[in-house]
């Protein structure tokens, strides 16, 4: 059995987690949460999207320390008017260990309600082996399937099952350190697996990454970064891409 290349835990001097591979950080060192909350789930228009729905998914690219997923989880947790089901399906080639992850939320949540959720998310954390694997949470109202494995090949596997998201967290390191995870095919891949209202967020707004959305049928608009970067893209699947610098609070 093969086994994947586990993800370096490393601490910056101001305490952010590193990646030594990627030479970029994991989260802003204003926070992690708070990055998420406002990249990720305001910019998808989180918790309203949601809202009485039988069932939501969201598609990341990039799972990292799972502060995306936990972040998620626990608005919609606190959303008296969730949808009965969050699906998140998340790929990631070069996952922490259980034990590195429980140090990495020890050391970045600062939120009393989303620890005991990263102490279930690491006890339930799988063997790092390429491939599905399916956790569940909330008596099964919470399904994470963590697709270890190549971005390319997680993506095809998806299309294969004809997968639609409700939702995209176009995350990963930056494009720059990253680029396998930005190429015009992803976002194609990206694109078949979205609907006409399907939304997405990203962090960033390099012009490869705002070509590539354009040629594969999103439009998009620039709005306010977090803690003071000056732009991200928000945007969703269409037919007719339009870019406005149009920001937002």
């Amino acid at each position: 059995m093969s086994v994947l290349l586990a993800a370096e835990l490393v601490f910056r001097a101001d305490g952010t987690p590193y990646s030594p591979l990627h030479d970029d950080v994991y989260h802003s060192p204003a926070g992690a949460l708070a990055q998420t909350r406002h990249v990720f789930l305001k910019g998808n228009g989180l918790p309203d999207a949601w809202r009485l729905k039988p069932a939501f998914t969201v598609l990341e690219t990039g799972f990292g320390m799972g502060i995306n997923f936990l972040a998620t989880w626990a608005a919609w947790r606190s959303d008296i008017e969730r949808s009965a089901a969050l699906e998140f399906v998340s790929i990631e080639k070069y996952p922490f260990s259980a034990d590195d992850l429980r140090r990495a939320h020890a050391a970045v949540i600062d939120d009393p309600y989303v620890m005991p959720l990263a102490l279930q998310l690491a006890d339930a954390w799988p063997p790092l082996v390429p491939g599905i694997h399916r956790l569940s949470f909330d008596s099964d109202a919470v399904g994470l399937t963590l697709i270890f494995g190549d971005i390319a090949d997680a993506l095809a596997s998806l299309r294969a099952q004809a997968f639609i998201a409700d939702s995209l967290y176009l995350d990963g390191f930056a494009p720059a350190r990253n680029p396998d995870m930005w190429t015009p095919s992803v976002m194609a891949s990206l694109a078949a697996l979205s609907s006409n209202e399907t939304t997405f967020a990203t962090y960033t707004s390099a012009g490869s990454v705002k070509r590539a959305l354009r040629e594969n049928g999103f439009e998009f608009r620039k709005v306010a970064g977090f803690s003071g970067k000056w732009a991200m893209l928000t945007g969703k699947r269409a037919t007719s891409p339009i870019e406005t610098n149009c920001v937002i609070d």
